[in-house]
């Protein structure tokens, strides 16, 4: 949610109460190294497991209290900070799956569709990772995904693709086609760059 139009625009993230800790961080690591990369003030409602963030001065961008925010959700989602972290590189993006789209509200259905994603022993979710050079986990109802732009809506298509039932092989050999589209589109931007 935001607030403000002013000069000190303010968002806020619930934060489950299991991930308040992985916020905060030891002796509140975390979310001073959030607000020195960012200029930012994230103050904690522990009550209400809500990080309230606004500017830490009239010279902070609006785009940084957004960028705060979306490291905090990540870290709500489930990410170590560190990963949560990658995305104050301005390519990277934070997108979620909701898989009660694909399941309802049948739990044995959820169960089922989250075994997919992940695979035994982890293994799906390691590969879909790998392909795509992205960050994934996997929580109670959704999975969430950070990466550079095109890598992680690749990404998010072949999740939703597993949760719809299609077969592991049928889905990496998409994500392989997708992957080889993204990597030359790269080719060419970095390419492109060098004789700017």
């Amino acid at each position: 949610m935001y607030e403000g139009v002013g000069v000190r625009p303010r968002m806020y993230v619930k934060i489950p109460q299991e991930r308040l800790g992985a916020v905060i961080g030891e002796e509140g690591s975390v979310k001073m190294e959030i607000s020195r990369r960012l200029g930012v003030s994230i103050a904690i409602d522990t009550e209400n497991s809500v990080a309230v963030i606004e500017p830490e001065s009239g010279s902070t961008p609006p785009i940084n209290v957004i960028k705060a925010a979306e490291i905090v959700k990540a870290i709500a989602y489930g990410f170590a900070p560190d990963k949560a972290m990658s995305l104050l590189n301005e390519d990277y993006v934070l997108l979620v799956v909701d898989l009660k789209e694909f399941t309802g509200d049948k739990e044995n259905h959820l169960r089922r569709v989250k075994g997919r994603i992940i695979g035994e022993g982890g293994r799906a979710r390691r590969t879909l990772e790998e392909l795509t050079g992205t960050y994934i986990v996997v929580g109670e109802y959704h999975v969430a995904i950070i990466g550079e732009y095109e890598r992680a809506m690749a990404t998010k298509e072949a999740i939703e693709m597993l949760a719809q039932g299609r077969m592991h092989s049928t889905v990496y050999k998409h994500l392989n086609t997708l992957m080889r589209d993204v990597k030359r589109r790269e080719k060419l931007k970095f390419w492109g760059r060098r004789f700017e």
